[in-house]
């Protein structure tokens, strides 16, 4: 018995890339820090909110990469040097967050308030092109 993954289905020509996205998602999943949310501002854009509260606009990095829309973090620990802690409850730490973006979705800005990182996406609509193919004969 054959077992017949997503992009090799007969009707799924051309989207073998599917399967690779797939997979590269299912490894992103597993993320837990920082919290977000996603939702549809409009029927043609998102916005995406990660709750960095703590971080400033420098301590953080927005780059897509291959699709892949990675937003990073670092904190500088050049103040906490000399601070005697009792309890630290406030994570100072780095994270990576990982968002795979479907063709046309490009990233319109980002913004940082009140430690709410929200970075708006826009999805551009393709014109619907009617393509006749016209039949040789041989």
């Amino acid at each position: 018995m054959t077992k017949l993954t997503l992009g090799a289905h007969p009707f799924l020509l051309g989207f073998e890339q599917l399967e690779r996205l797939v997979e590269r998602t299912a490894k992103t999943a597993s993320e837990g820090y920082p919290p977000f949310n996603i939702e549809a501002t409009t029927e043609n854009t998102y916005r995406i909110t990660l709750a960095v509260a703590g971080f400033r606009d420098e301590d953080l990095a927005i780059t897509v990469e291959d699709r892949q829309l990675v937003v990073r973090g670092r904190q500088s620990d050049d103040d906490s040097a000399e601070r005697v802690f009792l309890h630290r409850g406030i994570a100072a730490r780095a994270f990576q967050r990982s968002f795979v973006l479907a063709d046309g979705v490009e990233v319109a800005g980002a913004s940082l308030d009140h430690g709410l990182l929200n970075i708006d996406l826009r999805r551009s609509v393709p014109e619907t092109v009617v393509q006749t193919i016209r039949i040789t004969r041989k």
